[in-house]
């Protein structure tokens, strides 16, 4: 399952993250209505959590914007307004919940596995590039006959580097990814999992697409650096 936080103060995003990866779902996280939007749209998610305040786009935009576009994925919105006229617009725009701040995390939790059951994520092709495809559905690598699974920590990396094949993606980014804005991860750690991944990418025979830019990043590119 994943789900999609969109929350633009770090520590509640950070607390939300973790309470969700314990449960086992693959979580993304979001800090402003536009980054919500390039995610929701372009990604496939079970449930979004949704602020109401924030910066760039606000949430009923978020909404609004979402359902325009016929993404029937379940959103439950997480707000300190609890107004009765914001309540009733939120779940007249399209949100299928509404929870006000502050909130019991276990009764967030169990929103969270209903909301699930009720609206499935919508389909999105698998994303593909030199020869490799990730699919996003089962956490799975191909490489011609071969297939892998990934846990959640290198399906996250990798999506991010197939995202922007081509180009160096540096550490900082990887890691937010992969571990979260507040993560105490270094560089160190993520070479683990880069080399654990790059075994998966690459067997022997088969051309390499996974590169190291020393002391910047990472890049998967069709040709050597």
């Amino acid at each position: 399952m994943r789900v999609l936080v969109v929350e633009d103060k770090r520590s509640m995003a950070d607390l939300l993250r973790r309470a969700l990866e314990a449960e086992g779902y693959a979580v993304s996280v979001a800090y402003d209505g536009d980054e919500a939007l390039s995610l929701a749209l372009s990604r496939s998610y079970h449930v979004i959590l949704l602020d109401l305040m924030l910066p760039r786009k606000d949430g009923f935009e978020v909404i609004q914007r979402l359902r325009e576009a016929r993404r029937t994925t379940a959103i439950i919105i997480l707000s300190a307004r609890d107004a009765m006229a914001d309540i009733i617009r939120g779940l007249d725009l399209g949100a299928d919940d509404y929870l006000t701040k502050p909130f019991v995390l276990d009764v967030l939790l169990a929103r969270v596995r209903a909301a699930a059951r009720r609206a499935p994520a919508t389909e999105l092709k698998d994303l593909q590039f030199g020869g490799l495809t990730l699919k996003q559905q089962t956490f799975e690598l191909q490489r011609g006959d071969r297939v892998v699974s990934l846990t959640r920590t290198e399906y996250a990396l990798l999506d991010t580097l197939m995202r922007r094949a081509g180009t160096v993606v540096p550490k900082s980014v990887l890691i937010e990814e992969g571990w979260g804005s507040n993560s105490e991860v270094n560089g160190a750690t993520l070479y683990v999992f880069i080399r654990s991944l790059r075994s998966k990418i690459t067997q022997p025979g088969e051309s390499d697409l996974l590169h190291t830019a020393r002391g910047i990043g990472y890049s998967l590119r069709e040709e050597a650096c």
